[in-house]
């Protein structure tokens, strides 16, 4: 059984990640400093646990597990706190990178399949960003992560590393069998926030500005459920151990919900009214972001399956009323 390293395995897209992988006959081995993510969510393999600037815990584990490939999702990702402390991504997501690329060089590991993200993109309201549009990241977080891109092509002009690159979207949804979810604490994303709010958890949802330049002036995003996502790294994953050397691929429907559509949805979805309340914009909020992914159509045979709107919320809610990892 070949073993793939997850860096952020115990994170809400990194644990998905594990549970497919393991039903495609690999062996996930998590490595995660739960700084954010769940120990109760590594259900699929090992767990190690440690910081991506650990060198040594690095280089143990790529002696134990001889991985021969490595999945990155470990990053911190969100905007808001990207914007008050950037200092912090730049040292978290950027130097962790950074030793983790020299650790898989030493170790002989050179395929990476890597978590970017639409905000290198920036705000450019009323396109379709495709792999070619111009990137422009506003915040550190979306900048941390264009770093890491241009980290990746160095070393794969010096040392020969593999690197496929997905920039995605905004992912919502949990695993439909309920094993594992999206469990934050604090929770800041949308869909879950509204579950919340649904649940009574919390009073109401803020909705961050409605003066964006948008159809009903709230911000619009491109979502696409979490299985679906990591089925693309699978199909990254195949395409690197085809040989099919380093490529950079959009992650999305193509289809962009405001917030105030996903509000709507959001009763079909859980069956409850969302109580909800306008604020003021978030500092680093882009006000439209959606994807153009024909190419991971084209080239990785991707189509996502389960990225309607009502059933990305309807699997969230399914999970959350599992009492997710809390307790």
């Amino acid at each position: 059984m070949d073993s793939i390293l997850v860096t952020g395995g115990a994170g809400y897209i990194g644990s998905h990640a594990c549970k497919l992988l393991a039903q495609a006959g690999y062996q996930p081995v998590a490595f995660d400093n739960l700084s954010t993510g769940w120990a109760r969510a590594v259900r699929f393999g090992p767990l190690v646990q440690a910081d991506l600037m650990d060198r040594a815990a690095l280089d143990a584990a790529f002696a134990e597990f001889q991985p021969v490939a490595v999945m990155h999702f470990g990053a911190l990702s969100q905007v808001g706190e990207a914007t008050r402390n950037p200092g912090l991504y730049w040292r978290n997501n950027v130097m962790g990178s950074l030793t983790l690329i020299e650790a898989m060089l030493a170790a002989g590991c050179r395929d990476m399949v890597f978590s970017s993200t639409c905000a290198t993109y920036g705000d450019q309201d009323g396109v379709v960003l495709d792999e070619s549009s111009p990137q422009r990241p506003i915040n550190a977080y979306g900048a941390s992560k264009l770093a890491v891109e241009a980290m990746l092509r160095d070393f794969g002009a010096s040392d020969g590393l593999n690197a496929v690159t997905f920039r995605y979207f905004n992912v919502a949804g949990a695993d439909p069998e309920a094993e594992i979810g999206e469990w934050h604490q604090p929770e800041t994303h949308l869909i879950p926030v509204m579950v919340e709010a649904a649940a009574g958890k919390r009073r109401a949802l803020t909705v961050h500005g409605t003066d964006y330049p948008t159809p009903d002036g709230t911000c619009v995003r491109d979502y696409v459920h979490v299985m679906d996502l990591v089925d693309a790294h699978l199909r990254g994953l195949d395409w690197l151990r085809a040989g099919r050397g380093s490529r950079v691929f959009n992650l999305g429907t193509g289809v962009g919900f405001s917030v105030a559509e996903v509000i709507a949805q959001g009763r079909a979805g859980t069956g409850r009214k969302v109580p909800h309340e306008i604020g003021p914009r978030r500092p680093g909020d882009a006000a439209s972001l959606v994807s153009g992914s024909a190419r991971a159509a084209q080239e990785l045979g991707w189509v996502p399956q389960r990225s309607a709107l009502k059933c990305m919320i309807a699997d969230h809610w399914r999970w959350y009323q599992t009492g997710g990892y809390s307790g």
